[in-house]
């Protein structure tokens, strides 16, 4: 977990997706947003009391992948429906650029605003 404490929108990645949204996440960070990172290392069992101790605080969840949404389900099983839950995904083999992320955020930050 990365500046979770505080953040509006969770950004939820593992692997190498995790990797670019930790890059989207710093910078967005630096631009004053407060946008934090849930990074599970195991998806078996997926960590359900980590991830709802990180999404205390966000009023909007992103899922970013790189395959076509699965682990969107255990999210949505665990935060329940009581927070919009996101996806941006890539799928074959195509690796998200943090751009594409921040971006992705930005329209979140807008829908809030």
């Amino acid at each position: 977990m990365q500046e979770t404490d505080d953040a509006d929108i969770l950004l939820v990645a593992f692997g190498t997706a995790a990797r670019v949204a930790q890059s989207a996440m710093r910078h967005l960070r630096r631009q004053g947003l407060r946008v934090g990172l849930f990074r599970p290392i195991t998806l078996w069992p997926f960590p359900e009391k980590a991830l709802r101790q990180a999404a205390a605080s966000a009023s909007q969840i992103l899922v970013v992948e790189m395959n076509m949404g699965q682990m969107v389900q255990d999210v949505r099983r665990i935060v329940g429906r009581d927070k919009p839950i996101h996806f941006y995904g890539r799928s074959g083999g195509v690796i998200p650029l943090p751009e594409e992320i921040e971006k992705a955020v930005r329209e979140l930050e807008f829908v809030m605003s």
